[in-house]
């Protein structure tokens, strides 16, 4: 018996192993930019800046991991937009979580405040 290899098997080794370069170089890139997002924040800048660039320098990684990691590069693009439809549906919840939450109307009463709610409950 000959050790001879399928053109279909060894294709779909170079194909795992292309994968796997992708993979780690992708680890790299993931590693670099954390690097960054640390040293980013002990660098004395304005704090606007700083949020600016670590929210980017995140979606960045995140978009890199679901397309690569999550093998979104690779599905059909109905699995992609409907993964996307969901992630901002979840994202569109915590926006409005965030604005309900931040206003005014969220804080505690005062002392003032309450005594004033409790005068009209009694009278009424």
């Amino acid at each position: 018996m000959s050790a001879t290899h399928s053109p279909a098997t060894a294709g779909h080794g170079q194909h795992e192993a292309s994968k796997f370069h992708i993979f780690v170089q992708l680890a790299m890139i993931l590693a670099v930019i954390t690097g960054v997002e640390i040293v980013l924040i002990y660098i004395p800048l304005a704090k606007w800046l700083i949020v600016t660039s670590l929210i980017v320098l995140s979606l960045v990684k995140f978009m890199l991991v679901i397309f690569i990691f999550m093998h979104l590069k690779w599905d059909k693009l109905f699995c992609t937009l409907l993964f996307f439809i969901g992630l901002s549906l979840a994202g569109g919840t915590v926006a409005a979580l965030i604005a309900l939450f931040a206003g005014e109307d969220s804080k505690p009463l005062t002392t003032e405040e309450t005594s004033a709610i409790e005068y009209v409950v009694r009278a009424a």
